[in-house]
């Protein structure tokens, strides 16, 4: 993706006197910004929509005339949805490459892995589809969380269903570091509200059978099913609760129940679905509306999706696209604070940092952990996403309880 350039015999002259004018041939060097992203593999859908959050913050930038006065060039690298793979390429960015910043992988598994590299380097990585909290809690200096904790993924979904007066709940998730960390919250946050937990169950990555599974959570009977997903699993348990004729009073997934292709894989089946959000599109509509009191946590997303639209025309819009796009956006006004590229000058600049982007607000403690990001729960009716919760922006209710498969149209 880089350019290469060739100094020939022809172009000698030119070259020997951009180098004599020194710096003024540094200002226009691009400013070099490198990341792996899952492209293909696993989280290959939404690895894409975060890159293209970056390729479109990149393009804007450049278009107001880039960063300390030098245009920006992105690199990135497919790792294959595989945490060993972005490490090797972020070795290779960093050391071969030479990028002068990086941002972050898809997904907390890779995220994992990349940041002891940002951290050996010590080159601040702004992380924008991170949510494992115990990444940002190992004593790292130079991770830098965007979006809200995993263990808060499913509070909109507890807190719905105390309201309601919803007793028991079910917890099903993959076995990775994220649905490990969801799984951990959700259990504090049941407990809290004065739900009993009846049954926790972890399946391995690229489990497409879980029919054994649904059949324990039958037998325990739960009122709601609370499930760390991210797209193949989050289809796959929908559509077998339905085989199963499995009936809970409410079913929420996580990663993957916001994307388009969710409602489009399943059609009605994915009716009354609650999935946890870090974005939604429909901000901008409520935005316009005058109906969000926390609207100016969300400035120019109205551009943002306009842009966005017209730039990738058919292409998914998703709060990992908002995220990628965020995410970018904080480490370019990190750099405009400090002046500088110096790692540390913008290491210290993201610490203080207190600023709301397209994806939301940013403000993170010491070891780089966010404190102002908010999660949104939508329900999918009538096919659309419908914000449900959190009260004070929600346009939308829940429709309350899930009717039984058999009694649905």
């Amino acid at each position: 993706m880089k350019l290469i350039h060739r100094i020939t015999l022809f172009g000698f002259a030119n070259a020997m006197l951009v180098f004599a004018l020194g710096g003024a041939a540094h200002a226009q060097t691009p400013i070099k910004i490198g990341a792996s992203l899952s492209t293909t593999g696993s989280f290959a859908a939404l690895g894409q929509n975060q890159l293209r959050g970056y390729q479109l913050c990149i393009k804007h930038a450049n278009e107001k005339g880039g960063v300390l006065g030098r245009k920006l060039e992105l690199l990135v690298e497919d790792d294959q949805s595989q945490a060993a793979t972005a490490a090797r390429i972020y070795e290779k960015l960093i050391t071969q490459s030479k990028v002068d910043a990086i941002l972050g992988p898809y997904s907390s598994p890779i995220t994992e892995a990349v940041a002891d590299v940002s951290e050996k380097y010590r080159m601040p990585m702004v992380a924008p589809l991170a949510a494992t909290t115990s990444i940002f809690k190992k004593g790292r200096k130079f991770v830098f969380m965007v979006q809200s904790p995993a263990e808060v993924y499913l509070e909109g979904l507890i807190d719905i269903a105390a309201k309601r007066g919803l007793k028991t709940v079910a917890i099903l998730s993959e076995d990775n570091i994220f649905s490990k960390a969801i799984t951990q919250g959700t259990v504090e946050l049941a407990k809290k509200r004065g739900l009993q937990v009846v049954l926790v169950e972890t399946y391995a990555k690229g489990a497409i059978d879980f029919g054994a599974l649904l059949n324990r959570v039958r037998a325990a009977n739960p009122d709601v099913i609370a499930a760390a997903t991210y797209f193949e699993d989050a289809v796959a348990i929908s559509r077998q609760l339905k085989e199963l004729n499995v009936n809970p009073k409410m079913f929420g997934v996580t990663v993957g129940g916001d994307l388009p292709k969710f409602y489009e894989t399943l059609g009605k089946s994915a009716e009354y679905v609650y999935g946890s959000s870090q974005w939604e599109p429909e901000l901008v509509t409520l935005r316009a509306g005058g109906l969000i009191p926390i609207a100016r946590q969300y400035p120019r997303a109205s551009e943002f999706v306009e842009a966005y639209q017209k730039e990738f025309a058919g292409a998914d819009l998703s709060y990992q696209s908002a995220g990628g796009y965020g995410g970018c956006e904080l480490l370019l006004e990190a750099i405009k604070r400090a002046g500088s590229l110096d790692a540390e000058k913008v290491r210290a600049a993201l610490l203080k940092l207190e600023l709301n982007t397209v994806y939301g607000g940013f403000k993170v403690d010491a070891d780089g952990f966010q404190l102002a990001h908010r999660m949104l729960t939508f329900q999918w009716q009538d096919g659309k996403k419908v914000i449900v919760w959190p009260n004070e922006i929600a346009p939308g209710t829940p429709r309350f309880p899930t009717p039984e498969w058999s009694k649905r149209p």
